[in-house]
Order: structure tokens, then C-alpha cells, then sequence
């Protein structure tokens, strides 16, 4: 099953296919240069699912990216057609990896980072990725990756407080319209969801304060309501990682040429 979302895609010149393997879902968009053309969201990503997307459009190049483990079959599928890369920590990239273990970093941070240097090029950038977990990766104009933070996401939080205590239930995230809860189920949501909107104002103010005005970028699956709570000026972008492991991949094509 999948979700998608689409423009017209010319099937008669190259497109470069972008996926991006996540923890829940796959993201995969179709690129003509620079410009998304297609996004789909596939449930999984096996043989069949990729053979019957990519029938259809006329595809030179592809890149992935995962949190997850990667189907050979789909792998080797990818290699004997297209020139192909799997984002890795040998990668070659259009920007500097500073993080001291980068075999551990994960590659949608990487991806997201070049995405923002390309956004904001010598400019310094914080990008804010809130997923399962939420994570902090901050490139300075210079165009340096230097890391940032991990910490638990939204979902996360709420699962946390029922799991690892004998009473508290398990509440679902909703829209919060104030920040002091009434009862338990309110008062959990404004800790697990008012907390991280906290979290995230402590954290734009230490790097504001050390480093001077940045530019935010909000990406992931709750970035458009975390980013209403912001006072600062705040950027979405829902397709950042897929903009980045585009920008790789053209990047490593061009190495080629």
C-alpha cells in the first residue's frame, strides 16, 4: 500500500529516484535536477514494490537511505540497473562531516544537513527532525557538520510515562491549547508535548546565543504543529531529507563526470 503524492513526471528524460527508509514508513521521491516531481510514502519497500514504481518513469540514477535493514533483493535490483549509492559514512558528500563517529551517525541527519547547506548556504543552520526521536544537527556557514542532539520524540514521551510507571495511562497526542493541565490525561500531554516545545525553545536560544542568528529548519512528521508553538522565524520543510540524499547523489554523479 502507499500514499502519494504527484505531479506530472516526464518519463522521457533521466529522473533520479530517491528513498528513504525510516523506522515506520519509506519516503521516495523522483527527481528531475533539483526538482521533486513525485513523492510516495510506501508501508514497506520490497522487490515488488519498487519494480512496480519504477516500470513507469525513465530512471538514470537512484540513491538510499536507511534506519532500518535493506532488502538485498531490492539492493542488488537497484545496482544492475541504475548508477546507485546507499548513503554511507564513506559517502562522498558536498559538505564536511566533523561528527567524531560518523559509522554511527544516522544517515537522515547526514542527509538532512546537506539539505540545509543547500538551503542556506554560509549561513548557520539548525535542522530539527521530530520523528520517532527528535534530533538536533547544526551546520555552520562554513559548511560543517558539527552534530547536535538526540532525544525522545513526542510518541515516545507519552509511551515512557505509561511504561515506566504502575498508574499513568497511555494518552494520545492532541492539539494542546494551554500549558497547565487540569487533570492527568491534560497534564500528561502538556508534559510529553509542552515539554518538547520547551526542550526545543532552550535549545534555538543556546545556539542563537552561541552562535548568532541561525536559521531553523523544522522537518518530520509533527513539524508543522511544533513549529506553530515557535516565536522564532521557523522554516518546514516535509521533503529535507529526500532534497539531501538528492543533492548526494547529483553531487556523486558529478564526481563521475
Amino acid at each position: 500500500m502507499s500514499i502519494s503524492k504527484s505531479t506530472n513526471v516526464s518519463r522521457s528524460s533521466g529522473a533520479n529516484l530517491i528513498i528513504d527508509i525510516g523506522n515506520t514508513r519509506t519516503k521516495v521521491g523522483l527527481y528531475s535536477g533539483d526538482r521533486l516531481r513525485k513523492k510516495v510514502i510506501w508501508e514497506k519497500c520490497d522487490l515488488k514494490t519498487v519494480k512496480d514504481f519504477v516500470k513507469n518513469y525513465k530512471i538514470k540514477n537512484a540513491a538510499l537511505s536507511s534506519t532500518a535493514n535493506v532488502s538485498k533483493a531490492v539492493e542488488h535490483f537497484l545496482q544492475k540497473k541504475y548508477f546507485y549509492i546507499r548513503l554511507s559514512h564513506t559517502t562522498p558528500l558536498p559538505i564536511k562531516n566533523k561528527y567524531k563517529t560518523p559509522k554511527t551517525l544516522g544517515k537522515d541527519r547526514l542527509a538532512g544537513a546537506v539539505a540545509a547547506f543547500d538551503l542556506f548556504p554560509n549561513e548557520n543552520t539548525l535542522v530539527i527532525d521530530s520523528g520517532t526521536c527528535i534530533t538536533y544537527d547544526f551546520i555552520d556557514k562554513n559548511g560543517n557538520y558539527l552534530g547536535g542532539g538526540i532525544a525522545p520524540g513526542i510518541k515516545m514521551r507519552l509511551q515512557a510515562m505509561n511504561a515506566f510507571t504502575a498508574k499513568l495511562p497511555l494518552v494520545k497526542q492532541k492539539p494542546l491549547k494551554k500549558f497547565i493541565g487540569n487533570d492527568t490525561e491534560s497534564s500528561l500531554r502538556v508534559g510529553g508535548q509542552m515539554g518538547l516545545i520547551m526542550e526545543i525553545r532552550g535549545f534555538i536560544a543556546a545556539y542563537n546565543k552561541t552562535f548568532g542568528k541561525i536559521n531553523i529548519i523544522l522537518t518530520g512528521g509533527d513539524a508543522t504543529a511544533i513549529a506553530k508553538h515557535l516565536e522564532n522565524h521557523i522554516f518546514v520543510n516535509n521533503n529535507l531529507i529526500l532534497k539531501g540524499l538528492n543533492k548526494i547523489l547529483n553531487y556523486n554523479v558529478q564526481l563521475l563526470e
